[in-house]
């Protein structure tokens, strides 16, 4: 651990990669250490401004990582700003991306929104949410369509005379980008300065990101001098690599975890994380002391799966998912109780197998589904089913039953 991470709380550093500026110094402006005493004196709660484009329906256990930090800001006595950006969510973060976004309309945007606090605790008590909704003066929530979507002409004008082309293209996502030859449209420079001028409405005092967003926090630091605010720290968290061990967790790679899955389908996909991922799951999804840890790696999976599992469900239910997940990839019926259901209702019969999983959403084709049953993978209350050209003549055979894929996926099928 770096010098400049060491003179902070216990609860700030763990699983921080970045923090700017870090002159460690008894100066507020350049040591957050600094500015967090600076807070106590006065007491003045600091600002932490986290914002979120509601792009999906779901939020996944990478975006977490960052709400579990601004809870422990909020814990710490200190003011949650967090921004739904369903302006900016019409425009796209070109951050990570080799063409432009496709832009989400108003209506897909608000509907995400609502998903995401709901996910995110709203209504819930402390003590079951992700963020604390309930205690005075520790939540302010926005939607940046509240100071965008009256932004002015000479105000824009105003925002993109603080960048130059080379700035934007400096950036690796646009500068790969320009090199290859593919297009970027104009509206996408607007985005790190429009997520930038948030900073500026907000009054942000840190904000937090994920190690990719660390030219936009910047933006943000650069445009709150400009308009002469007191400069934001950036604080950054890694990004969570994907149950497949290779790529970033991502919806559209079909390698996540959401925070409103069941609880048997989360902790089933958790203990099979790779071994190589465990020990950073275990730092950025939960907050259990290492030191008293299992060394064995399968109890150690088994361990983190039950303690992120249980921040979300609570500990009792999670101990009957991993006893349900157990039964299940034993075959036994014991605990089928709490599997999810999916209706057959709209399935079209007599059906094959193959098309069975694909029209319930188990497998994400057709063609998928019979890669799946010839590898071995798809069981029916625990039997195998080998032969992808199977037909059921209706659902009365099926009803009541559980169709398993591996070890992570599991349904009941009902009426």
């Amino acid at each position: 651990m770096t010098d400049k991470f060491l003179s902070l709380p216990g609860w700030l550093n763990r699983g921080i990669v970045d923090i700017f500026p870090a002159g460690n110094t008894n100066e507020p402006n350049e040591f957050l250490g600094a500015r967090l005493e600076e807070a106590v004196k006065h007491n003045r709660p600091l600002r932490i401004k986290l914002g979120i484009d509601p792009t999906s329906t779901s939020i996944h256990l990478g975006h977490s990582i960052l709400f579990r930090k601004l809870r422990s800001f909020q814990d710490a006595g200190h003011t949650a700003v967090l921004i739904i950006g369903d302006f900016t969510a019409q425009i796209g973060d070109p951050t990570g991306k080799s063409s432009t976004r496709v832009q989400l309309t108003s209506e897909e945007v608000e509907a995400n929104s609502v998903n995401y606090l709901k996910q995110l605790g709203k209504d819930e008590p402390p003590e079951r949410s992700l963020l604390d909704f309930a205690t005075p003066g520790r939540l302010e929530v926005y939607r940046n369509s509240e100071w965008l979507s009256e932004i002015s002409l000479p105000r824009v004008i105003d925002l993109l005379s603080t960048a130059t082309v080379g700035q934007m293209l400096a950036k690796e996502d646009f500068g790969t980008r320009f090199r290859s030859g593919t297009s970027i449209s104009l509206h996408e420079f607007l985005y790190p300065l429009l997520q930038g001028y948030d900073s500026v409405a907000v009054k942000a005092d840190v904000e937090l990101g994920g190690t990719d967003q660390k030219f936009n926090v910047t933006i943000g630091r650069d445009l709150q001098r400009y308009f002469g605010q007191r400069p934001q720290f950036g604080l950054l968290l890694p990004i969570l690599i994907g149950l497949d061990g290779v790529q970033k967790m991502s919806k559209s790679l079909g390698n996540t975890v959401t925070l409103d899955e069941d609880p048997i389908s989360m902790y089933s996909k958790l203990e099979k994380v790779p071994d190589e991922l465990v020990d950073s799951y275990i730092t950025l999804l939960t907050d259990l002391n290492k030191n008293n840890l299992p060394s064995e790696p399968r109890e150690l999976q088994k361990a983190m799966a039950l303690a992120v599992t249980a921040s979300r469900h609570g500990i009792k239910v999670a101990k009957e998912a991993c006893n349900s997940a157990a039964s299940l990839v034993s075959g036994s019926d014991h605990g089928f109780a709490d599997v999810p259901e999916v209706s057959l209702g709209e399935i079209n019969f007599p059906a094959k197998v193959f098309y069975l999983l694909s029209a319930i959403g188990m497998s994400p084709s057709s063609s998928e589904a019979r890669r799946q049953i010839q590898g071995g993978a798809v069981r029916l209350d625990g039997e195998k089913i080998v032969d992808p050209n199977h037909e059921f003549i209706d659902s009365s055979y099926l009803l009541g039953k559980v169709i398993q894929i591996g070890k992570k996926k599991f349904l009941r099928l009902s009426r």
